[in-house]
């Protein structure tokens, strides 16, 4: 009996670790991509008010990642994520770029360097 129940337990834990768990928003083709590889994975479509969360949960993920390595495929993903936000929040993205114009020509950029002690 005492090895039925190894044995149970090794099936489960081999069943269990085809499963992955990753508890983060993740891309719209994920699931299928891993599904494609003959894995399992589990996934809900989220409400509004978790949606929101997990996108701000989302870019700090990616704004570390990219602080992290510095290269332009983690830049993309910030990008992506910010695009996402854009499109939930109804952000007019041109308004924004006129802020972000009218704050740079009355406070400047970030291109001089300058860290004030």
């Amino acid at each position: 009996m005492k090895i039925l129940n190894r044995l149970d337990n090794y099936i489960n834990e081999k069943e269990y670790s085809m499963i992955y768990k990753y508890n983060k928003l993740v891309r719209d083709k994920i699931p299928e991509e891993i599904e494609n590889q003959g894995k399992e994975c589990k996934y809900e479509i989220l409400d509004d008010e978790k949606y929101s969360k997990e996108l701000d949960k989302k870019l700090l993920e990616e704004v570390n990642e990219y602080i992290s390595d510095h290269s332009e495929k983690e830049m993309a993903d910030v990008q992506e994520v910010l695009k996402a936000i854009i499109k939930y929040r109804n952000i007019d993205e041109k308004r924004v770029e006129e802020l972000r114009k009218a704050k740079e020509l009355k406070k400047g950029g970030f291109y001089n360097k300058i860290y004030l002690t």
